[in-house]
């Protein structure tokens, strides 16, 4: 496993992680505090298990190279910040942009999937709508109700994690969202958790037993799609 910095499109930068033999590729599309340490080790986790994983930078029209921290209330704040200003339909085209890059790498045999996490759950929804990815799998998306007109493009496997207490996503949109995803992919509803329960660096949301269920789902998904 090896990591590094590749450049995607000559417009934006990624931290590519490299398994030790070819594999599938994995994009991780990063939560509103841009690829920082813990997007890298969720790479990381993924080469590790045989992927060849990537996590575009997606701020890099507000800030290149973002790398906040949520448990420092200025970088929290930031992130929020950034989110507000962040351009929903051109992220997506910096991950198909991304999604073909990673193809393209070598060691890569060309199924990619997509993973992320908060605003990136959101955007990992939409990479199954707007993008050539082979699967995906979203964690704790954000206002995913309000996009289930777009539901009908979904023709590749799909996983939506939801932490059952997520302030974000309370009970009417969840509710809307288990039936509008009928029959277009699967949502998995955690009891107890808190958004952003994967995220091991964070004591205050995370959860080991829900990130280990959520994770070996994903990686199931993978398995299955990708090799």
């Amino acid at each position: 496993m090896s990591g590094s910095t590749i450049s995607i499109n000559g417009a934006f930068d990624g931290y590519l992680s490299l398994p030790p033999k070819p594999g599938p590729g994995v994009l991780v599309i990063q939560e509103i505090f841009g690829v920082n340490t813990w997007v890298r080790s969720v790479c990381d986790m993924f080469s590790r298990a045989g992927y060849v994983a990537l996590a575009p930078d997606l701020f890099w029209r507000i800030k290149p190279h973002t790398e906040l921290h949520p448990f420092f209330q200025e970088d929290f704040n930031t992130g929020l910040d950034f989110y507000g200003k962040f351009n929903v339909d051109k992220g997506m085209e910096d991950i198909q942009a991304a999604i073909t890059t990673l193809r393209g790498v070598k060691g890569c045999t060309g199924k990619v999937g997509t993973i992320g996490f908060c605003l990136g759950g959101t955007l990992a929804y939409l990479s199954a709508t707007r993008t050539d990815a082979d699967a995906a799998s979203s964690y704790y998306g954000v206002g995913i109700d309000g996009l289930l007109g777009e539901a009908g493009k979904i023709t590749k496997p799909l996983q939506l994690h939801i932490a059952g207490n997520d302030p974000y996503v309370p009970q009417d949109a969840l509710k809307k969202i288990q039936d509008g995803m009928k029959g277009k992919g699967d949502v998995f509803v955690y009891p107890g958790l808190d958004h952003a329960f994967a995220r091991d660096t964070d004591p205050k949301h995370y959860n080991a037993e829900g990130t280990k269920l959520a994770h070996g789902r994903s990686f199931d998904l993978f398995k299955k799609a990708l090799f």
